[in-house]
């Protein structure tokens, strides 16, 4: 058996390495330290709000994949849709991110393909 990163080092280790590549990163809340999901809400230069979770590619593996509305109408509709989730499963990280390429950023620091 392989073991697993927990989401509490996954997270430190994503906000560790977006601050000293010169971005921003946030918790915006936090959820189960050993296996909470992890919502990621994404920008790039304080605009273009995008979501990506951790979830099952096509192949069965691990990957990030898109999730939340395709469009934002403003910053209520993102804190909106976040808390909506994080109502529903008080286990889930979530965590803003304001960093260039963020979703190849994310996939190279989570190991994702």
């Amino acid at each position: 058996m392989t073991a697993r990163v927990t989401s509490a080092v996954m997270v430190s280790a994503l906000v560790r390495r977006v601050n000293q590549e010169g971005g921003s990163a946030m918790v915006l809340a936090k959820g189960d330290a050993t296996a909470g999901g992890i919502l990621l809400l994404t920008y790039e230069k304080g605009s273009n709000p995008r979501f990506f979770e951790r979830g099952l590619g096509p192949t069965g593996e691990a990957s990030l994949i898109a999730s939340g509305p395709a469009e934002l109408a403003d910053e209520s509709a993102v804190s909106d849709y976040w808390q909506r989730r994080r109502n529903r499963d008080s286990d889930l990280w979530v965590v803003e991110l304001d960093i260039a390429q963020a979703e190849r950023f994310i996939a190279e620091t989570m190991g994702f393909h």
